[in-house]
């Protein structure tokens, strides 16, 4: 069976898809994404002794506020009525890198996917500029989306992902 690219019409015109007559239900979405530092700056991040202080602080709320801005951000994304939206952190030391994990829910007629994803990008990328005074050689990497539920589609969850 071939899929249907949801945001063209017939003719191939890039069109926002209505979400009008889908029922309501309750939507949730985790999505990853790295941040590998240098040692000597993944210990100035650790000690909130950054130039430009906290940036774990900073990107939480980076995250949070980038998921609620996703509809403007993402041509042919609706607006949603987020109910949560989460940015958790895990050092690792050995590594020296930061994995960043975002969680977005809602009840509504679509899903949170988008909402996750950018809030994760957002959330490195605010590591990025809180670090860059002391390194600019900083790499993101590996966004991608760990799990989605709800909807017509069901649940989805990234090969290797194990729900907690």
């Amino acid at each position: 069976m071939e899929q249907q690219l949801t945001h063209l019409t017939p003719k191939g015109e890039v069109t926002m898809v209505d979400v009008g007559a889908k029922p309501a239900t309750t939507r949730k979405a985790l999505a990853e994404a790295y941040v590998q530092l240098a040692p000597n700056t993944l210990k100035l991040l650790q000690t909130a002794a950054l130039p430009k202080g906290d940036a774990l602080a900073c990107a939480r709320l980076g995250g949070i506020m980038a998921a609620k801005e996703t509809s403007r951000l993402i041509p042919l994304c609706h607006n949603i009525a987020l109910s949560f939206v989460d940015v958790r952190f895990s050092i690792e030391e050995e590594s020296s890198r930061i994995r960043i994990e975002t969680e977005a829910r809602a009840t509504g007629p679509t899903g949170v996917e988008m909402e996750a994803i950018v809030a994760a990008q957002m959330a490195a990328a605010v590591i990025y500029d809180m670090c860059k005074a002391v390194q600019r050689d900083i790499v993101i990497s590996s966004v991608r989306l760990l799990h989605k539920s709800g909807g017509k589609s069901g649940t989805f969850n990234a090969q290797g992902y194990t729900p907690c």
